[in-house]
């Protein structure tokens, strides 16, 4: 008797989350490749606007995240990002169109706005779908969207703007949103009961497993009547905040930056930025595998974000410092690709566990939402940084940014690092709720047919 549990979840959940969480990756940072491709010149756009442009799309991005995060608990996260993919579409095509700066900044804003609720709704999605044990793993698989993003974007905006020009870009990226949406459409469900497809011994699996937990979580932390007061009373969550937005700036300020670095490093043509821009982004899928797999098995969630967020710091300070080295200082920038998106795994399984079920969706949105603000410093101030002593000084405030995050993860409870379900009172707990619980379903089915 094989008593092997399937796994089509991970297919058919992970892969079209991860598509449009790519689509998203690629609207909000193709701008990066726009700027030095001619949209800079055309527009007349100065450093520090530059970085306002890239920026103020996480002014907008605020907007939608405790909505989103809401709605994915208790609607329809499926919807939700069905019509988020078709707005993104129309700004971006829309974004082709523009003759001034400050439409720029409009577009961008809108686009924050439209994305807002993305992140949030999937690591929802992905907390409706696998149990504990495999929640670092699938939120690593999904959130390689970046890297992979990354990987596909520099090159295709490099063609599209060797062959055509930077308004394509725009008109190009864009119209993929639609694309993606039928496929998004046509094969997620936000929940294994909902869920078709599903096999029914898999169906059960989940639907155990998944009830087991939340019941446990709500016996050790009755439910609140007031969740979003109780996210802000919560001192974790503002130390995840405040993690996650010097983490953000340290994030954004390389991304939206790394195609500007690179051609002031090599001095090549677009093409050729495009290519070198996605070696660091293969370090960032390898990174985010090795860290997710080591923080799933060893349990250790904080330490698995201080790391990452060292390595970052280290190997951005490495690269000015070799600065004069070609070589080195593209090697350590691809370091700083490995260690880019590291930490999101482990540090996106800790919101579940400091709050309650029915909290932590909005905790999700509220995090992402506060921590992304980093999203606007940090390109902003590389912007700013680099308009008034020069681009080595504006990587060291980055540094500086990654390292505060990394201090405060220290400060995390030791919770962090516990099972979802800790102790065996508690697993007990669940497990009597469980028997009780399918003790009703045959008592019901007894009065159906007694009836």
């Amino acid at each position: 008797m094989n008593n092997k549990i399937p796994k089509a979840r991970w297919l058919r959940v992970i892969a079209p989350i991860l598509i449009a969480c790519i689509i998203s990756f690629m609207d909000r940072v193709n701008i990066s490749f726009a700027m030095p491709g001619g949209m800079d010149a055309e527009l007349g756009i100065t450093a520090s606007m530059a970085g306002l442009a890239a920026g103020i799309f996480f002014i907008g991005y605020l907007f939608l995240q405790v909505p989103g995060g809401s709605l994915a608990v208790h609607g329809s996260g499926r919807k939700f990002i069905a019509c988020s993919l078709i707005a993104w579409a129309i700004i971006s095509i829309l974004t082709g169109f523009i003759t001034n700066q400050y439409q720029l900044l409009f577009l961008r804003f809108a686009l924050g706005v439209a994305e807002g609720g993305m992140l949030p709704v999937v690591l929802t999605m992905i907390s409706n779908w696998f149990p504990d044990k495999e929640r670092g793993r699938a939120n690593a698989y999904v959130l390689m969207f970046a890297p992979l993003g990354g990987m596909i974007t520099a090159p295709l905006s490099g063609l599209i703007l060797d062959t055509l020009d930077w308004r394509w870009l725009f008109i190009i990226e864009g119209a993929l949103s639609f694309v993606v949406m039928l496929f998004w459409w046509f094969t997620i469900s936000d929940r294994p009961e909902e869920a078709k497809w599903l096999s029914e011994r898999e169906r059960d699996y989940l639907v155990t497993e998944l009830n087991r937990e939340r019941d446990a979580l709500r016996a050790l932390a009755p439910v609140n009547n007031a969740p979003l007061k109780e996210v802000f009373r919560n001192g974790s969550i503002v130390k995840l905040i405040i993690i996650n937005f010097f983490y953000q700036t340290g994030i954004y300020g390389y991304t939206l930056w790394l195609p500007t670095i690179l051609k002031n490093l090599t001095g090549g043509d677009m093409s050729s930025v495009g290519m070198l821009a996605i070696i660091p982004y293969v370090g960032t899928m390898l990174g985010i595998l090795a860290m997710s797999v080591l923080s799933d098995k060893t349990g250790k969630r904080r330490m698995f974000i201080a790391l990452p967020l060292c390595g970052f710091a280290a190997c951005l300070a490495a690269s000015v410092a070799f600065g004069h080295n070609i070589m080195a200082a593209y090697g350590f920038l691809v370091g700083a690709g490995f260690f880019l998106q590291a930490a999101t795994s482990a540090f996106w399984t800790i919101p579940g566990k400091v709050t309650t079920p029915e909290v932590a969706g909005s905790a999700r949105g509220v995090i992402n939402g506060l921590g992304n603000l980093g999203g606007f410093c940090g390109p902003y101030l590389v912007g700013v940084l680099v308009s008034l002593y020069g681009q080595s000084t504006a990587i060291y405030a980055l540094v500086a940014s990654l390292l505060i995050a990394a201090a405060v993860t220290t400060l995390l409870p030791k919770e962090c690092d516990m099972a979802l379900i800790p102790g065996a009172k508690a697993k007990a707990m669940a497990d009597e709720y469980a028997r009780a619980k399918a003790a009703r379903r045959v008592q019901g089915v007894k009065a159906e047919i007694v009836g």
